[in-house]
């Protein structure tokens, strides 16, 4: 046990704090620049399974804040890389590496085995995917999102309220890091108080960070944050669905201006003209766009002219 004597030290941890480290099953979700610093701490403190998935590879525009990956992995799996590297790190850490995307088809499933999930996808739709199958499931969310010069991340579900709760109105748009671009040690902090926050859970710790939200701005040097304990759930809150998930009797709907339908029998309808649709009440819309920003602002909508179901998509790989 000499490897994690430091951290064994800390009478927050002792032998028995350990292994309960060691007994862990953590779920991340992402390996770009919030799951890297988060994979790489929960590795390094003997954290005894991790389940990491992410459908990406490597790029070169990556590599300033994901530093984990060599210029000669450009091109491959981004989940598979980070596990050989983590392997060499520290081999006592099993790491099940998934080279695919969440979604609602699959994140029931992958929630249901872990003792924690991170959120390190930074995407709408893969957040309230995670937050809704963790808030059923009674498993503890760390939530984070980092952009530009700031970032936050909150201890969710599990006791505590859901990301719905803590957002019920998103933005109207969102950028990017292609769009606003964004700085690697911001992610990086986000990303290891993410796995602070993790370990804190596994561990028991008194103050929970469940209920807490806390908030970085690199530009003004200030961190900030509040806690949510008593914030009320949205009531009936639209869904996401996967694309397994679609059904025959589906009216589908692509509101991307900038690609084709993605399947031959979709719609291509912009989110303008989404109130003026007037669909059969036998027929559940499902409505899709890249990320499912767009397709939540439709939703809302169309609810507010239409009462039968309704259902969002995300085209990540699209």
């Amino acid at each position: 046990m000499s490897r994690y004597a430091r951290q064994m030290i800390l009478p927050q941890i002792g032998a028995s704090g350990q292994d309960r480290l060691s007994q862990a099953h953590v779920l991340i979700v992402g390996a770009g620049g919030l799951g890297v610093p988060a994979l790489q701490y929960l590795v390094g403190a003997g954290i005894g399974r991790i389940t990491l998935i992410d459908g990406d590879v490597i790029e070169e525009t990556n590599l300033h804040r994901q530093p984990i990956y060599p210029m000669h992995a450009i091109g491959q799996p981004k989940a598979q890389v980070a596990a050989q590297v983590m392997a060499a790190m520290n081999p006592e850490v099993q790491i099940d590496a998934r080279t695919e995307w969440l979604d609602p088809a699959n994140a029931a499933r992958l929630v249901a085995g872990a003792d924690v999930v991170l959120d390190c996808a930074d995407s709408f739709a893969v957040s309230l995917t995670l937050s809704d199958a963790c808030l059923a499931a009674g498993v503890p969310l760390i939530a984070a999102s980092a952009l530009a010069m700031s970032g936050y991340v909150a201890g969710c579900c599990g006791g505590a309220p859901s990301l719905r709760a803590i957002f019920p109105d998103l933005p109207k748009g969102g950028g990017t890091c292609a769009t606003n671009g964004v700085m690697g040690p911001v992610v990086g902090m986000i990303g290891a108080l993410q796995a602070q926050m993790a370990m804190a859970v596994l561990l028991g710790l008194p103050d929970s960070p469940l209920g807490r939200l806390i908030s970085f701005d690199a530009a003004t040097w200030r961190m900030g944050g509040f806690r949510f304990d008593r914030a009320p759930e949205p009531k009936d809150p639209l869904p996401f669905i996967g694309r397994a998930q679609i059904t025959d009797q589906d009216l589908l709907i692509d509101l991307r201006t900038e690609a084709a339908p993605f399947r031959p029998d979709a719609h291509h309808i912009p989110p303008e003209d989404i109130a003026g649709l007037s669909p059969p009440d036998n027929r559940r819309v499902v409505l899709a766009c890249r990320t499912g920003l767009r397709a939540h602002h439709a939703g809302q909508a169309l609810r507010d002219v239409w009462a039968g179901k309704i259902a969002l998509m995300a085209l990540p790989e699209a």
